[in-house]
C-alpha cells in the first residue's frame, strides 16, 4: 500500500545505516533476547560425534531508527524487512562442526512501531557433540550448543534468555532418540556473553536390542550347548569355533558404528569381549573333555581319587546314575550260571567240573579220562576266557575314563550356563543402576 511504501523510505531513506549498533551513546548496551523454537533432531553421527538439528534461531531487540508513529501511517504498526536492510546481532554457533556459521537471511523480520524487532530465521546446525560410549546402546548424550557475538564485547552487546528451556511445541519425533530436556545457561568468559543449550538425549535401544544384541545373547548361549553334545561326536569344536567366528563380525559391525575412542570401551563392545572369552574358554574345556574321553588303560592310569571324585563323588552331586551298572550285573549271572561245565571226553563218559575244578588246568590235565584233543580245546579256551577277560578290564577302563568326561562335561555345562547368565545380567544391568549422566 502507498502508506507502507511511505513507511519503508521514512525508515531507511533518513540515512539509517546498518553497521552502526542501534545505540544513542557508545556506552550503551544492546540487549539480544534468545529463544530457540526446535524443529527437528535431523542425526546424531557417532563416528563424526556431531549433531544435526534444525530449529529457529528467534532474536529480539530494540532499534530506535526503527520507530515511527502509527497514526502518521494509517495505524500501521507493524512491518516486515528484507534482514539485509537492517542491523542484525551477529550471533552464531561457536561449536559449529562443519564450518559453516552462516544463517539464512532471506528472512524477513518483524518491526514494530516501538523499534522493537523480532527475528527468528530458521538455520539447520551441526554441532559438535563429545560422544560417550560407555554405555552404547543404552545412552545418553548431553550434546551442547554454545552461541555467542561473534564480534561484540559485553559492555556492547548483552545476550537474555527468554525461556529456561528451549521450545519444544514445533518439534518433530526422532526415530533414535528422545530429546528429555533441553536447559540453558548463561555466562561470561573473556569479557564476552555465552549462551549454552544443553540437549539431553537418550537413545532408542530398541534398533540395537533387535538386531544386535539379542542375536550376540543366542549365539553365546549355543556355546554352552557345546558341553551337551555327546564327546563321541566331532563337532563340539567345531561349535565353539563357529560360535567364535559370529561375535567377532559383530565386533567387526559395532566397530563401524561407534567412534574411534580410547577414552570408553561401550557396553556391548565389553559384553562382545566377554562373550568371546568366555567362548575361547569353552573351546579350552571342550578338548581336555575330548582329551579324558578318549583315554584307555593302555595310555593312561586312573588315579584313586580321580575315582573317588568323578566316579562316586560328583555324579550323585549332579544327580547323575551311571546306565551300565544294571548291565554289569546281568554279564555277572549270565557267567556264574556258565560256570559249571559238562565236558565229554574220548572214551563217551560224560565228566561234571564245577568252576572251581575248572579253575585248576593242572588238575584237568592229570585226570586219565582226558585225551589229548580235549586237553587241547581246554587250553584254548583259557586263552579265549583270558582274551575276554581282558578286553572286559580295558573296555571297562575306557568307559570309566568316558564316564570322567561325561561328568565334566555336566560340570562345564552348569558352571558355563550360569557365567553366561550373571554376566549378561551384570553387564546389561549398568546403565539401568548406575548413573550415565557423566
Amino acid at each position: 500500500s502507498d502508506s507502507e511504501h511511505r513507511l519503508i523510505n521514512h525508515l531507511f531513506d533518513s540515512g539509517y545505516n546498518k553497521v552502526i549498533r542501534p545505540v544513542q551513546s557508545r556506552g550503551e548496551v544492546v540487549n539480544v533476547n534468545l529463544q530457540i523454537v526446535f524443529s527437528q533432531l535431523i542425526a546424531v553421527e557417532e563416528r563424526e560425534q556431531m549433531m544435526k538439528t534444525n530449529l529457529w534461531l528467534g532474536q529480539d531487540w530494540y532499534d530506535y531508527r526503527l520507530s515511527w508513529n502509527p497514526e502518521d501511517f494509517d495505524n500501521i504498526d507493524m512491518v516486515r524487512v528484507s534482514s539485509e536492510d537492517i542491523w542484525r546481532p551477529d550471533v552464531v554457533l561457536f561449536n559449529n562442526a562443519d564450518g559453516n556459521y552462516d544463517i539464512q537471511l532471506m528472512t524477513k523480520a518483524w518491526v514494530q512501531s516501538d523499534g522493537h524487532v523480532h527475528w527468528a530465521p530458521p538455520v539447520v546446525y551441526a554441532s559438535a557433540c563429545f560422544i560417550v560410549v560407555k554405555y552404547f546402546p543404552f545412552d545418553r548424550q548431553n550434546c551442547t550448543m554454545k552461541f555467542g557475538s561473534w564480534t561484540y564485547d559485553a559492555d556492547e552487546l548483552d545476550l537474555t534468555l527468554l525461556d529456561g528451556e528451549a521450545q519444544m511445541h514445533r518439534y518433530k519425533q526422532n526415530g533414535e532418540w528422545d530429546i528429555l530436556r533441553s536447559p540453558n545457561r548463561k555466562y561470561y568468559a573473556d569479557k564476552r556473553v555465552y549462551v549454552n543449550f544443553d540437549f539431553i538425549i537418550k537413545r532408542k535401544p530398541l534398533f540395537y536390542t533387535i538386531n544386535l544384541i539379542i542375536p550376540c545373547i543366542l549365539i553365546t548361549s549355543l556355546s554352552v550347548l557345546v558341553f551337551y553334545l555327546p564327546a563321541d561326536e566331532g563337532e563340539k569344536v567345531t561349535l565353539g569355533i563357529t560360535v567364535l567366528l559370529a561375535l567377532i563380525v559383530f565386533l567387526l559391525l559395532i566397530a563401524d558404528i561407534i567412534p574411534p575412542t580410547s577414552l570408553d570401551v561401550p557396553l556391548i563392545g565389553k559384553y562382545l569381549l566377554f562373550t568371546m572369552i568366555f567362548v575361547s574358554v569353552a573351546i579350552v574345556a571342550t578338548v581336555y573333555v575330548l582329551n579324558v574321553h578318549h583315554r584307555t588303560s593302555s595310555t593312561h592310569d586312573m588315579p584313586d581319587w580321580i575315582k573317588a571324585v568323578f566316579l562316586e563323588k560328583l555324579p550323585k552331586l549332579l544327580r547323575m546314575e551311571r546306565p551300565d551298572t544294571l548291565a554289569r550285573t546281568c554279564i555277572h549271572e549270565h557267567t556264574h550260571m556258565r560256570s559249571d561245565l559238562r565236558i565229554k571226553v574220548c572214551n563217551n563218559t560224560a565228566f561234571r567240573y564245577t568252576r572251581h575244578t575248572l579253575g585248576s588246568i593242572k588238575a584237568v590235565y592229570n585226570c586219565p579220562c582226558f585225551c589229548r584233543s580235549a586237553r587241547k580245546a581246554l587250553k584254548n579256551l583259557k586263552l579265549i576266557s583270558e582274551y575276554f577277560r581282558n578286553q572286559d578290564e580295558d573296555d571297562g577302563v575306557a568307559g570309566d575314563w568316558q564316564y570322567v568326561a561325561m561328568v565334566i562335561d555336566r560340570i562345564c555345562l552348569w558352571l558355563f550356563a550360569t557365567v553366561c547368565f550373571l554376566g549378561t545380567l551384570g553387564l546389561f544391568l549398568q546403565p539401568f543402576v548406575g548413573s550415565d549422566e557423566e
